[in-house]
């Protein structure tokens, strides 16, 4: 198996843990490479459910190395929790994790910050899940983060962390009106977190290279989905990361030249967390009944997704800027008791049919989706282990997604559990 990358090819929250999964079985390395803890990839195995926000989902594959690559954001005590947890339930880790020394370091004045500035937003607000990731990010872009190697660096990072509790103390108390943070709570709590972090710490980039030219195999697991991607999802309802297969070597320190493949996972319906358009959005009645089949909430904040008929214009533009070969649909199963299946072909807006999203924002709430109609297959599809043994208007169903997105479909999920999904 050459060097994958995995990405969500609609608003996240596609199943990719579960497809990642299926793939680490014939990978050496599996990488994260964006975003933080606002994140969570669910695997069930063995009746078991894992839910990891930083640590890769390949870590449950014995012998397999993980690594949280430069272009994720580390809460290091969430990634310490998340560390004891699964060592509580037997996962090694000690000898299979590698933290990037370039990782960016989240802090408890980002968490504060991140909820003060969406209250102050009101009506207008992005969503967030208020995890301190975007304040991190900006630390990030304006020079002042502070990475996983100023930590290591004891006089290094007490002046870094001063300067910026000074900073932010200013914006809490003469922006926001807030109380202000206490930068010796805060530097005795990350000199403990130090300690432990330490043995994980890499330089990811020699590590994942050395790996390649030793003809390893690497998976890279990517966070969210295309439409949150901050340069090409749906701005400004968006995360604050590379969400998209580019962001696999920004976030790695590899070469584009070294990745081979990109897999792109999509629901057999749609869904999003948070605010922004969403043009194949059910009604209340039919959302409800999906949402509580698909068990559609998210699995860092517990909070209701939306849900909708599947969308090809949105799924046709994640495969374009990503660069997608071939495609991975989750959750078919969930559609099993619909008489009617709808698919999304275009966008009419202003009198026009268009094949690709708007890139103004004020545009997509007039969008109108222009559909097709399927019947449904009203069959349990979840104990089904090939293609050819799927209801044959599931069949018809999943070629015309093929069709329409023009890129073949490689693995069908059809529920949560590790041997209900497989390859096509």
């Amino acid at each position: 198996m050459p060097s994958i990358v995995v990405v969500g090819a609609q608003w996240g929250d596609e199943g990719k843990g579960k497809v990642i999964d299926m793939l680490t079985e014939r990978a050496d390395f599996v990488v994260r490479f964006q975003g933080g803890n606002n994140a969570g990839h669910t695997v069930v195995v063995g009746g078991q459910e894992f839910i990891m926000h930083l640590i890769p989902s390949g870590i449950l594959h014995r012998g397999k190395f993980c690594v949280i690559g430069n272009g994720v954001v580390v809460d290091p005590l969430v990634l310490l929790e998340e560390i004891e947890g699964l060592k509580k339930r037997g996962i090694d880790i000690d000898s299979n994790l590698g933290i990037s020394d370039q990782a960016h370091l989240i802090f408890p004045y980002h968490k504060a910050l991140d909820k003060l500035k969406e209250a102050k937003v009101g009506p207008g607000k992005i969503g967030t899940t208020g995890r301190g990731i975007g304040p991190c990010y900006t630390d990030k872009a304006s020079r002042v983060g502070i990475r996983v190697a100023d930590l290591l660096d004891d006089e290094l990072f007490r002046r870094k962390l001063k300067m910026n509790v000074e900073e932010k103390n200013l914006l809490f108390t003469r922006v926001y009106e807030a109380p202000p943070v206490e930068f010796d709570s805060i530097y005795r709590d990350y000199c403990l977190y130090r300690e432990k972090i330490s043995p994980y710490v890499i330089s990811a980039p020699l590590l994942l290279n050395r790996a390649l030219e030793q003809n390893k195999t690497i998976l890279f697991e990517g966070a969210q989905g295309t439409w949150l991607d901050i340069d090409h999802g749906t701005y400004p309802y968006v995360t604050s990361s590379s969400a998209t297969a580019g962001g696999a070597c920004v976030g790695t320190g590899v070469g584009p030249t070294r990745i081979d493949q990109v897999v792109g996972v999509v629901k057999a319906y749609t869904t999003r967390v948070g605010e922004g358009p969403f043009p194949t959005e059910f009604p209340p009645p039919l959302m409800e009944q999906i949402r509580a089949k698909g068990k559609e909430f998210g699995a860092t904040t517990g909070r209701p997704r939306r849900c909708g008929w599947f969308d090809a214009v949105l799924v046709r533009h994640a495969i374009l800027v990503n660069g997608i070969s071939e495609i991975a649909v989750t959750k078919l199963d969930v559609l099993d008791n619909s008489p009617r299946v709808r698919i999304c072909t275009g966008y009419r807006l202003s009198g026009k049919t268009l094949d690709h999203p708007p890139a103004a924002i004020d545009r997509w709430p007039e969008i109108e989706a222009v559909y097709e109609d399927h019947p449904g297959w009203l069959t349990d599809t979840s104990e089904v282990t090939s293609f050819e043994d799927l209801p044959p208007q599931a069949r018809r169903y999943l070629k015309r997604i093929e069709e329409l997105l023009r890129v073949r479909i490689s693995i069908v999920s059809v529920g949560s559990k590790r041997e209900q999904a497989f390859h096509v």
